[in-house]
């Protein structure tokens, strides 16, 4: 059975599909060579299946919800409204030929989040950066991209904001390194308006920012920038994301879960508080004008 024929990003709804499969056929005490002798669905398949390394077609679930015995019309309904609900964001689609796939992983998670830490080093995070400054970030550090390019990603960066606007929106905790906000990116001008309107969106009551300054000295957050992202039902591990010249890496792993939760932990104990935090960037805008 084919179920391979388009790789859909690993989503929240596609995870909590995966999670249901493996629990059901745990339950039937089936392995996955009994599975495909009994439906023609290769191991293969299932493991991907059960991974959310794919989709399931609806004949495909039909035929394991079958051998599961999963009886209960509504139950079997739930899990079919996982699997149709479980794609990509519809706008995320058009840029898919541009974007890495595990950078439009981690959008597909943000979508889905209640809340993120992130911590970063020598950017502005990208949930809070202007038009102005994300354009002259991308283009430095993609030199060889080209202006439409650039434009493009610009334009889902200012989508993924979004999430700050919304009836219910995303909490988001930010610790950035003074260093950040000491690199002129764009021009004087460019760099001004973007520390003035973070400080404006860091007096939003859904968003925290805190710096930490050049005299707070060496930190844990030094070896690189890191988020990590929650989700509103518990069932649903938080994640991961690190993001580096060898690739971005995701984990739901516990214990670097912890890990990367205890280090936030220490750098918003290092960092200013939010109150100073929009002081300093103030002080900053002030220098730069």
């Amino acid at each position: 059975m084919d179920d391979m024929a388009r790789k859909p990003l690993p989503t929240l709804r596609l995870r909590r599909l995966a999670a249901e499969l493996r629990s059901l056929r745990s339950a039937a005490s089936l392995s996955r060579e009994a599975v495909e002798e009994r439906t023609g669905i290769t191991g293969t398949t299932l493991y991907r299946l059960e991974t959310a390394k794919v989709r399931p077609q609806r004949r495909t679930l039909n035929s394991l919800l079958d051998l599961y015995n999963v009886t209960d019309a509504k139950a079997r309904e739930d899990l079919h409204a996982l699997s149709r609900k479980s794609g990509d964001p519809e706008w995320l689609q058009s840029y898919q030929s541009e974007l890495t796939e595990q950078y439009m992983t981690y959008i597909a998670f943000e979508q889905e989040a209640r809340e993120v830490r992130n911590f970063e080093s020598l950017f502005v995070p990208g949930l809070l950066q202007t038009e102005a400054y994300a354009t002259a970030v991308i283009a430095g550090v993609l030199p060889t991209a080209t202006p439409e390019e650039v434009a493009n990603r610009v334009r889902v960066r200012l989508q993924r904001q979004r999430l700050l606007e919304q009836q219910e929106p995303l909490r988001l905790w930010a610790v950035v390194d003074e260093a950040a906000f000491r690199r002129t990116v764009g021009g004087s001008a460019v760099m001004a308006d973007q520390l003035r309107t973070l400080a404006e969106r860091a007096a939003l009551p859904h968003v925290s920012v805190q710096v930490i300054p050049f005299n707070a000295g060496a930190h844990p957050g030094m070896p690189g920038s890191f988020s990590v992202l929650s989700f509103a039902d518990s069932a649903d591990p938080d994640i991961v994301y690190t993001d580096s010249m060898s690739g971005d890496l995701f984990t739901d792993s516990p214990p670097a879960v912890r890990r990367h939760m205890l280090t936030f932990a220490h750098l918003q104990s290092v960092a200013v508080s939010p109150a100073d935090s929009i002081q300093l960037l103030n002080r900053l805008v002030d220098e730069l004008e």
